[in-house]
């Protein structure tokens, strides 16, 4: 992960899982749902099927770990960091520190991707405090081992690193209330929020740090540049305001549009009424009758 790729692919990720939550935030506060995703009835009650919104949910974020796991230990191809000793040496010093912090990072939230999995296809009831409560473990892991992974860094990887621990703190304090005090839509604003903004200053990280736009390589020993990191950052909370916005209103939109399409439907396509003491079928009966007619 300590390179422009290595930021880059999990940045992406959690950018996708939050534009999606953000969506899934905007519909169930515009339907007022109760619940975000609709409960799992019991095994008994249930369809027999794969595309359970939870369970896809816990499969792509299994194969997400997953692979970035892979990447940390075989990437580039023909590498091979899949050691934490090494044993030539006499002293048996460990080895490839950064990369057993990624992949014990990446292992914690392959384990919430389990646990959704178990609760929503395995179990005979679901149970979503088990799942709130690993994804809440993924966070503080997250959260404990960036504290000491930028130990021995420049003045400027502490401070966009100290910045990146903002939005973790919060999301992993936001996710342990919901195990206790579930279905707050407060509560899904905010972590909506927080995963937008840990996601864009995930991407401008690996832009700052790896491949800044102007070609020159930011100075730890400046404070202007360390001033504007911080400055950089409170722009990405007014943009993950703006872009929770932005979809809310699209929602909106969307949800409207539908719902005005479904009533115009429903009044369009009215059933014939079948009671023979109903006015519609006595008009006609009557009409019949004075012309001699037979109905």
């Amino acid at each position: 992960m300590g390179t422009f790729e290595g930021h880059l692919v999990p940045g992406i990720f959690f950018l996708v899982y939050s534009l999606y939550y953000s969506v899934l935030v905007s519909l169930a506060l515009l339907r007022k749902q109760k619940h975000i995703k609709p409960p799992l009835p019991p095994r008994e009650k249930r369809e027999r099927t794969w595309c359970h919104l939870g369970f896809v949910e816990g499969s792509v974020k299994l194969i997400g770990a997953l692979v970035s796991i892979l990447g940390d230990f075989f990437y580039p191809l023909g590498v091979n960091r899949l050691k934490i000793i090494d044993w030539e040496d006499p002293h048996r010093p460990f080895v490839y520190k950064e990369h057993w912090q990624h992949t014990t990072m990446f292992g914690f939230f392959m384990l919430s991707g389990v646990v959704d999995v178990v609760s929503w296809f395995c179990l005979a009831r679901q149970k979503p405090h088990l799942e709130r409560a690993a994804e809440a473990l993924a966070f503080y892991v997250l959260m404990l081992l960036m504290i000491t992974h930028f130990e021995h860094r420049s003045v400027l990887e502490v401070r966009v690193h100290i910045l990146f621990l903002v939005p973790t703190c919060l999301l992993a304090l936001v996710i342990t209330i919901e195990v206790w005090i579930p279905d707050q839509p407060r509560l899904w604003v905010l972590k909506s929020w927080m995963v937008l903004v840990l996601s864009t200053w995930l991407l401008q990280l690996s832009v700052l740090l790896y491949a800044p736009p102007s070609g020159q390589p930011w100075r730890s020993e400046n404070p202007e540049d360390l001033a504007f990191v911080t400055i950089f950052f409170t722009w990405h909370l007014v943009l993950g305001v703006a872009i929770l916005a932005v979809i809310y209103g699209l929602c909106s939109l969307w949800h409207h549009r539908c719902s005005s399409f479904i009533k115009g439907s429903r009044a369009r396509y009215q059933p014939c009424p079948t009671d023979p003491s109903g006015e519609l079928l006595l008009k006609p009966r009557a009409e019949a009758a004075q012309f001699g007619g037979i109905v």
